[in-house]
């Protein structure tokens, strides 16, 4: 059986060292891949200094990695230990209008405006660089994976917009969102073949722009 590695803080300890930075700010993003529903980011800055605290949080992993119940769990704990936190959203029709990866990136840069105190390095997970943020970021392949601070703002990026999808599927009862959150299964496609796609569909992704070409 494989066992998954779990994050730590050896990315956020060696930024420490080589810098007077304490505020770092760990960035991931939710439902970049969905057929339907917003992207959403969150950006976190743990208190690095606080043994205590961060004790809380050894649970604390890659989203993917979790079951639904503990990210919720963990929501809770993170929103309570956190330095600071922040949230970013965009709708489908931004998706459509501008493209999902600049869209993550204004959704990374609202979720880092919300930080109090306001971060000083960003830790951000992929290839994803925020050109537009005068601050000094690393991004890291899978560092969900590998970094506390990534790993905490995957779950609430993933929990938050879960969240978002629930709601949705109360409007739009016959796709199944509460069940797959907007990503392109079996059933949703199906669905979309049936009952053609919603205002929440992102019309520039192939398998609904093959079929529903988006109208500007």
């Amino acid at each position: 059986m494989q066992v998954n590695r779990l994050a730590s803080l050896e990315f956020e300890t060696a930024v420490l060292l080589q810098t007077n930075f304490a505020h770092l700010a760990g960035l991931d993003e939710a439902g970049r891949g969905a057929l339907a529903g917003p992207v959403v980011a969150a950006a976190v800055i743990l208190p690095l200094d606080k043994p205590d605290a961060l004790a809380e949080l050894h649970e604390v992993n890659d989203s993917k990695q979790l079951t639904a119940k503990t990210r919720e769990k963990l929501f809770s704990r993170i929103t309570q230990h956190a330095l600071a936190y922040g949230i970013g959203q965009e709708p489908p029709d931004v998706i459509d209008k501008i493209g999902i990866i600049p869209a993550t990136k204004r959704a990374m840069i609202t979720a880092v405006s919300q930080l109090t105190p306001p971060a000083q390095y960003l830790l951000i997970d992929g290839r994803i660089r925020l050109k537009n943020s005068p601050l000094p970021q690393q991004s890291i392949i899978r560092g969900d994976s590998k970094s506390l601070s990534i790993a905490a703002a995957s779950i609430l990026a993933k929990v938050t917009r879960d969240r978002i999808m629930v709601q949705l599927d109360a409007r739009y009862l016959p796709y199944g969102f509460a069940q797959h959150k907007g990503y392109g299964t079996e059933q949703h496609r199906a669905a979309i073949k049936k009952h053609g796609p919603t205002p929440i569909h992102r019309y520039s992704f192939a398998p609904i722009r093959k079929s529903h070409p988006l109208i500007v």
